[in-house]
């Protein structure tokens, strides 16, 4: 049976969204299954040119005196070993996110959020640093007293900090101006373990030629200044691995120290994906500096496991630090004016709402982090979740749409009904999941559903579907259909073979020209 993977949204290119599109219609006081959203791309650009916010005029107490937090002073090999397992979340406080993070900055709020992030078993946060706001070539001492409060105030919750140290800032034909930012931002905490790297610049774009000749130039400047820091770039989720590829060769003779992957691509080949990366500049390190999907074009649902997936294929390819981005929506204010404001999906990475409340997304971090279980209900397998809660979308549902219903069901009080369908060459209409665990060729794969039917005709059934790395279509497996007419609760099973070159896979329920009703429920997937 052949089927498309839903599109995962990227946060990088694209400025325009489309509307939202509802894939299930309810029964009577039954919410849909799901809510499908628009998958164009809704992405963060880097934006070098947008104006900042004016800066804050309030005289500086102090000049920031940072201290090591112990009489060792840390090692560029102490420090790689903190990145490459450290459990980063990006952050901007709800209200103030980017530079007004710095110009808005609210010390009360940040500790608070702090001790958010260290309850997900976070212990690492990372500071995204604005030039042009902060006082470019030399930061004003008022907002170096400011990062040096973020750090302690990290650093009272157990946690260390990274570093970016160039963000909405494209100014590469000034060498000295950035050695003199980089020096004045870095000396203090050179030899301060609560510091654990720097990122030189954020999603650094390898096909300037102008910003090529700059990285050239501050790489080795910054080592003079901090040799035992550890130095990375981040590329954003359209340039991946190919990008990753050309600041290795441009680097080659100041060779950074390990590289900064933001994926945001589709979880479903995640491990592929991160394997791709780790290529392009192997034996160098990889971590996964920004990770995430937004709530505003997918379900909370969809987000959880999006990042359970990412999490899980981490793992497999050897990965130790996975960086979701971010701790919380932000609300329709929080954006400096820029063309990352004009984007409605950049208001809705969180992990928590604006008003507190937690999405799915964020037991599923703890649980990565804290190394417990995930959520045992993460898959909804049957179908108790909320519709927003739930990871299932549906595939062609013009030809017929699966609705939760009470009407009928095996376990519990939810399950899954298609009544009247239609069937056409691309294929029978269903609702379909992608597995947690990443795919591999060659794995065995075993599937099962419980199904219903009242009056069915056509074929109902429970599907599996392979696809490899470019998204194409590599072949399928299906169960028996549940035979014509009516019939109680009947166990459907399916068991297939990864073909070769198999990154994903997807679960599907379909029923296709019935024109009577059936009930799926209490779905198992497995593999070995």
């Amino acid at each position: 049976m052949k089927g498309k993977p839903p599109v995962t949204l990227s946060r990088r290119r694209n400025a325009v969204i489309a509307s939202s599109l509802l894939l299930g219609l309810a029964a009577p006081a039954t919410p849909a299954l799901a809510k499908a959203a628009s998958k164009t791309s809704a992405t963060k650009p880097a934006v070098a040119k947008t104006p900042a916010p004016a800066k804050t005029t309030a005289p500086a107490k102090s000049t920031v005196k940072a201290a090591a937090t112990a009489t060792t002073a840390p090692t560029l090999a102490s420090r790689m070993t903190a990145v490459k397992v450290a459990k980063t979340l990006n952050y901007y406080p709800d209200t103030a996110g980017w530079s007004k993070m710095w110009t808005n900055f609210n010390a009360t709020q940040i500790n608070a959020d702090l001790a958010k992030a260290q309850a997900l078993g976070a212990d690492n946060v990372r500071a995204i640093l604005f030039p042009t706001t902060m006082g470019y070539p030399t930061p004003t001492a008022t907002y170096m007293d400011r990062l040096s409060q973020f750090v302690t105030m990290a650093a009272a919750h157990n946690m260390t900090v990274k570093f970016t140290l160039f963000d909405w800032w494209d100014g590469y034909s000034d060498v000295a101006g950035s050695t003199t930012w980089a020096r004045a931002v870095l000396t203090p905490y050179k030899d301060d373990k609560r510091v654990i790297s720097v990122e030189v610049k954020n999603e650094f774009d390898a096909a300037d030629a102008a910003g090529v000749a700059w990285a050239k130039k501050i790489v080795p400047a910054i080592r003079s200044i901090a040799p035992t820091m550890p130095l990375t770039f981040s590329v954003d989720g359209t340039a991946g691995a190919t990008g990753m590829a050309k600041i290795k060769a441009a680097l080659v003779a100041s060779p950074l120290d390990f590289y900064d992957f933001h994926f945001y691509g589709n979880s479903e080949r995640a491990l592929a994906n991160i394997r791709k990366a780790q290529a392009a500049v192997t034996p160098t390190p990889v971590v996964i500096g920004e990770v995430g999907l937004n709530t505003l074009q997918n379900t909370d649902g969809e987000q959880a496991a999006f990042l359970a997936r990412v999490f899980e294929a981490a793992k497999v390819a050897g990965i130790g630090s996975v960086a979701p981005w971010t701790l919380y929506d932000f609300t329709s204010t929080a954006i400096p004016t820029s063309q990352v404001s004009q984007l409605p999906a950049q208001y809705n990475y969180g992990l928590y709402h604006t008003d507190g409340s937690a999405k799915p997304a964020a037991a599923v971090v703890k649980a990565e982090w804290t190394g417990t279980a995930l959520p045992a209900d993460l898959f909804d397998p049957s179908f108790e979740l909320t519709a927003d809660a739930s990871p299932w979308s549906a595939y062609l549902p013009q030809l017929g749409v699966g609705v939760r219903t009470t009407s009928a069901a095996h376990t519990g009080k939810w399950s899954v009904s298609f009544t009247r369908t239609g069937k056409d060459p691309s294929g029978a209409p269903s609702i379909r999941v992608a597995p947690i665990t990443p795919v591999q060729s060659g794995q065995k794969w075993h599937g099962e559903v419980w199904i219903k039917g009242n009056a069915a005709t056509g074929q109902s059934q429970i599907a599996l579907s392979w696809f490899d790395a470019n998204d194409k279509w590599l072949g399928g497996a299906s169960s028996a259909s549940l035979p014509v007419g009516t019939h109680n609760w009947t166990k459907l099973s399916v068991d297939g073979i990864a073909p070769a070159g198999s990154a994903s896979m997807q679960i599907h329920l379909k029923s296709g020209a019935n024109s009577g009703t059936i009930w799926f429920d209490d779905v198992a997937v497995s593999n070995s």
